[in-house]
């Protein structure tokens, strides 16, 4: 019979009273309500109807503040702790109880777990212990929830939450609902789930779902010593420089004004975006490179 109150909002009757709390009576068991909820007075005999649960103290408690997160209804809510061998404790409203959600729902890789501040979308269960239990909403939850995106987004920037990690990829949510799906190649570290994320959209599908990478573009990732050396390339009437990761650091340091350690991070940020290219006597700006300006 408890098993079937507990995490859903469900009618009583106020049966006695406290200084501190009224007593609420569901089903022939008897629950806990805070009076400072209650601005007008209840009297013995008054129908009341609130959320059901048990609170950190073992005690049940009804609250007419219901939490979004109930018994087969969905909603957000925030990753507060966890406890390895358990897993994690979600703050969904309730004033004096988190929810756990279990490891055996959660990565097998520890470091993609939620951290504290993450969000998760859980609906609440109850096992044969009446014990609460966050259950992670799946796929096609989201799914129900997602808004078709359009093309003219590309290129445009997102705050996305991370709903799934898998070995082909990252799954996420927009905060416009937009659904999307991260390649590996896209990122430089995996996202854990829970994470909300810096994204870019890359990629349309006629679903109106979106590829996404947490890449940066040329321009933001190119500053520094990499700018400058690819703005002397530039402006050099060969667009070609006599200097390699084999030159002298004190020639290095005289022409450049950078150390060679310096100079070789910088090179492999232009390399790496393409911007330039090595030849066995120097350097050389691509076609890329060339058209490439600040801001651009």
């Amino acid at each position: 019979m408890l098993r079937n109150v507990l995490g859903r909002v469900v009618p009583g009757k106020v049966t006695d009273q406290n200084d501190k709390n009224y007593y609420v009576q569901i089903k022939g068991i008897t629950f806990e309500l805070d009076k400072s909820e209650i601005k007008k007075p209840m009297h013995i005999g008054s129908q009341f109807e609130g959320f059901a649960y048990i609170n950190e103290n073992h005690k049940l408690q009804i609250t007419r503040d219901a939490p979004k997160v109930q018994v087969d209804h969905y909603g957000f809510g925030t990753v507060v702790s966890s406890k390895y061998n358990l897993g994690v404790f979600v703050d969904i409203g309730l004033p004096n109880k988190d929810i756990a959600v279990s490891m055996d729902d959660l990565p097998l890789i520890h470091a993609l777990w939620p951290k504290r501040g993450d969000k998760l979308m859980i609906d609440l269960t109850t096992d044969k212990k009446h014990r609460l239990w966050g259950h992670l909403a799946d796929e096609e939850i989201y799914e129900t929830l997602a808004v078709p995106g359009q093309r003219k987004m590309l290129n445009n920037n997102a705050k996305a939450l991370v709903f799934r990690v898998m070995k082909a990829g990252t799954k996420v949510i927009t905060n416009h609902y937009h659904i999307g799906f991260i390649d590996p190649s896209q990122r430089d570290v995996e996202p854990r789930l829970g994470e909300v994320v810096n994204a870019r959209v890359i990629g349309y599908h006629d679903d109106g779902s979106f590829n996404f990478s947490l890449r940066p573009r040329a321009y933001e990732a190119i500053d520094g010593d990499a700018l400058m050396l690819l703005a002397m390339l530039q402006h050099d009437p060969t667009h070609h420089l006599n200097f390699t990761d084999k030159s002298d650091p004190e020639k290095i340091k005289t022409f450049f004004g950078i150390s060679k350690g310096r100079f070789k991070r910088g090179v492999g940020h232009l390399l790496k975006y393409d911007l330039i290219k090595e030849t066995k006597d120097g350097l050389d700006v691509t076609a890329k490179g060339q058209q490439y300006h600040p801001g651009d």
